[in-house]
């Protein structure tokens, strides 16, 4: 039985919760800037190169949650402006089936290996 956009629209708003509370878990748990820990066997070099380490990873994580959360977000203002599954790109009707796997999907399967081709990435991957 095919997926409906009622469907897809509850996943994507339990998706954009999730995104949202893993977000401000991410945020509230971070060190705050300038904060060390103190006794690391090793010295002050080790630890803070630990710690760089460490927040690049925290930052990392941050910005891909971040940017899976636009992704969200714009499938749903394109669900509640009504061109919801429709490719961003060529304006053609993304499939049932690529939106049932990825809701907030906004390209075609035509476009979107046209996307990865022009930045030098093969389509089989």
């Amino acid at each position: 039985m095919p997926v409906t956009f009622d469907e897809l629209s509850r996943r994507l708003t339990l998706e954009r919760e999730r995104l949202c509370k893993g977000l401000e878990q991410l945020r509230s748990s971070a060190p705050a800037m300038g904060e060390f820990r103190e006794g690391s066997p090793y010295g002050k070099k080790e630890e803070g190169a630990s710690e760089a380490f460490e927040f690049e990873k925290r930052l990392a994580l941050e910005t891909r949650l971040a940017g899976q959360l636009d992704e969200v977000e714009h499938a749903l203002q394109k669900l509640h402006a009504g061109t919801y599954g429709l490719c961003d790109h060529c304006g053609k009707q993304i499939s049932l089936e690529r939106l049932e796997v990825l809701p907030q999907a906004s390209l075609c399967l035509n476009c979107k290996s046209q996307s990865k081709n022009a930045r030098g990435k093969s389509p089989h991957r």
